[in-house]
């Protein structure tokens, strides 16, 4: 048995002092407030549960700092996007993802839900082991300490409007299957590991047509499902072309809606669509940072969440990795489009922030007995904290006052260094190697 102590932590009912959690197989034996240290390891500040990041496309920080000197849209980002997926190939992928996922650890994650669409070679050749890139991302997470849920993307077309699908573009034959059977066998072919879930994904409605839904309605039976929904107008105007229905409502038709679907972003919804939504306790990811970096626009998450839509949160392309700042931005982001502060409540936001469970790990995101013994100490003497109540940390603190993460009830960060050391030289080098 390991013990870990701390003067603050926010446990399900809230704030409590000196607490103690006592470790057993990587779960929380028990947690006691009002203890001792005793023989205990002490941590920092206040720790909360392990964070959760809910969407993320690994390959993506490799644009970090790249993709602002001509302004544009989110589908001119789009093509510098696919320039770096066309040099990527399974090592490249390795250590990019390997040094991506260890800067989610540093930020506090303790899981990650990578939604997977860059599956092939070049021009779509399969790699000799189809599920090439899909391994490195395995092994990329397990060097980096953190809890995978590899959500394996249908992508079959090459865009929709009004004359129904387009071809694929050359780029775009690396993330797609001949079809989706194709596909659904390649998924059957994936193993689930002790750090690793396996989940599907709609890509979007622009990216699988109407028809190939049901089997993935089959592929998904009892996995997480996730889907990016109604990023753009420019999705929505395409699928009313084509099906007369918003996307919410084709994927509604399919059954696709659930308590084990994430729809990611939901910012361009009509009410009828948050009410599908809610009515279904679809879960739905907001990613602030990435929505506002990409000129996304601001969704209702306000009205989903009183629809009866649990809210989760994501850094996607990963312009930033805080998920403390994609919290606040939830809130903030209500706040500008409202003009009303506590639009969500401190608890609310942790909760969206640690929603394990819409990634397959119903036992990870809480500080009670039983669950996975996932700590991540948040300090409270830095620039950034001093003096805020330990309470309402979320909206004071930063990636940067991380002090320490244990994932499993094992280390992996402590005073805010990684164990595979220096993060910044993995990330500098992996990102090199692409230029």
């Amino acid at each position: 048995m390991s013990s870990w102590f701390a003067d603050y932590a926010l446990l399900p009912d809230g704030l409590a002092r000196d607490v103690r959690f006592d470790v057993i197989a990587g779960r929380l034996r028990s947690v006691t407030a009002d203890s001792n240290a005793d023989d205990a390891e002490r941590l920092p500040g206040v720790v909360v549960p392990g964070l959760a990041n809910c969407h993320s496309h690994a390959f993506h920080r490799a644009l970090r700092g790249r993709t602002h000197a001509a302004g544009g849209t989110f589908w001119t980002w789009r093509e510098q996007m696919y320039a770096v997926a066309a040099r990527l190939d399974p090592d490249r992928y390795l250590d990019l993802a390997r040094a991506a996922f260890a800067e989610m650890a540093l930020a506090g994650v303790t899981t990650v839900g990578e939604f997977h669409y860059l599956h092939h070679g070049p021009g779509g050749q399969p790699y000799v082991d189809p599920n090439a890139m899909a391994e490195a991302l395995r092994h990329a997470a397990a060097d980096a300490g953190v809890r995978l849920t590899l959500l394996d993307a249908c992508y079959l077309i090459g865009g929709l409007d009004a004359n129904g699908p387009r071809p694929l573009d050359d780029t775009q034959r690396r993330f797609a299957d001949l079809d989706v059977d194709a596909w659904a066998a390649r998924v059957g072919g994936l193993a689930e590991s002790p750090g690793m879930r396996v989940g599907v994904a709609v890509h979007s409605i622009r990216a699988v047509p109407r028809a190939a839904l049901p089997t993935i309605r089959v592929a998904a039976d009892g996995r997480p499902l996730h889907v990016h929904l109604s990023e753009q107008p420019a999705e929505n105007a395409a699928s009313l072309a084509c099906y007369g229905a918003t996307p919410a409502a084709v994927l509604d038709d399919a059954g696709l809606l659930g308590p084990r679907t994430t729809a990611v972003h939901a910012t361009h919804l009509t009410t009828e669509d948050v009410g599908l939504l809610g009515s279904t306790s679809t879960t739905c990811c907001i990613c602030p940072t990435t929505e506002r970096d990409l000129a996304d626009g601001i969704g209702p998450a306000r009205a989903l969440a009183d629809a009866g839509a649990p809210l989760s949160l994501g850094s996607d392309q990963h312009a930033v990795v805080d998920l403390f700042e994609d919290a606040r931005g939830l809130e903030m982001h209500e706040r500008l489009t409202t003009q009303r502060r506590g639009r969500f409540t401190p608890a609310e936001l942790l909760a969206a922030a640690t929603r394990h469970d819409s990634l397959g790990w119903p036992d990870a995101g809480r500080l009670a007995p039983g669950a996975r013994a996932d700590l991540v100490a948040v300090r409270l003497d830095t620039v950034r904290t001093a003096g805020c109540d330990p309470a309402q940390v979320l909206y004071a603190a930063t990636a940067a006052d991380v002090d320490t993460v244990v994932v499993d009830g094992e280390p992996v960060v402590r005073a805010g260094r990684h164990r595979l050391g220096d993060v910044g030289r993995l990330l500098a080098d992996a990102i090199g190697a692409l230029r």
